[in-house]
């Protein structure tokens, strides 16, 4: 079988909603039909302490490192919760900024180098849009914005000292004042305009990497009828 090269998208639930109806993943997907496949690896809930110990089971080995072609590392909307509100996905800053290190490590190891990383941030969050999500299942508010923007800033701190590409989504949807709400659906997760949001800001660091990947067998027209096989290979 042909071989594809791979992007492996890894994050929480902004990951795993990628594929919805005009999301992210779903949008790259399509921009690389037919020169790259892009696998969906979101888990809503996850956050870093567990996240890193899933890693090495998707990626295994050196040999199944080869097709990779781009990783995106997508957590912390889950590690900067609130602890005394929602101790069950709160991961302590110090520990996230480990364990992302742990992460790109481990690529390091199978031979991903960094200018195959890119690292996404958490995007803002809208306090009283998610204060009334929290309220719908009983809770209190367990997220910060503030909390968040220091989640962010430490994963792209990591990626700097890496040298891995970073998608600060934190503060490029809150630059210049921006009103960041018509990025959110429900004050955590993107909306469409979010999603497009994070995709062109995507786009800029894959087209770099990816635009030069050949057009994967050739267009219909131009196999030969007369020898199929050696046109088609």
């Amino acid at each position: 079988m042909t071989s594809w090269p791979l992007i492996l998208l890894f994050g929480d639930s902004i990951t795993q909603f990628a594929f919805e109806t005009n999301g992210w993943g779903a949008t790259l997907a399509n921009k690389l039909v037919r020169k790259c496949d892009v696998l969906n690896r979101g888990l809503s809930g996850y956050n870093t302490r567990w996240a890193k110990h899933i890693l090495p089971k998707l990626i295994t080995n050196r040999c199944q490192a080869e097709n990779i072609a781009a990783v995106t590392i997508f957590f912390g909307a889950n590690d900067c919760s609130l602890k005394e509100e929602n101790p069950q996905q709160h991961v302590p800053l110090g520990e996230y900024t480990d364990n992302l290190r742990s992460m790109i490590q481990y690529l390091n190891s199978v031979n991903i180098k960094q200018d195959k990383i890119i690292l996404i941030t958490p995007p803002p969050i809208h306090e009283p849009s998610w204060e009334m999500q929290c309220f719908t299942k009983g809770s209190k508010l367990n997220r910060l914005n503030s909390v968040t923007g220091a989640y962010a800033k430490a994963c792209a701190e990591v990626g700097y000292e890496y040298g891995a590409e970073v998608v600060d989504l934190w503060t490029l949807m809150q630059e210049s004042g921006t009103d960041f709400t018509v990025y959110l659906s429900d004050g955590l997760h993107l909306s469409d305009e979010g999603n497009q949001f994070l995709e062109s800001k995507l786009w800029r660091l894959l087209e770099k990497k990816l635009g030069a990947l050949p057009f994967i067998l050739p267009y219909w027209n131009d196999v030969d009828n007369n020898d199929p096989e050696s046109s088609l290979f």
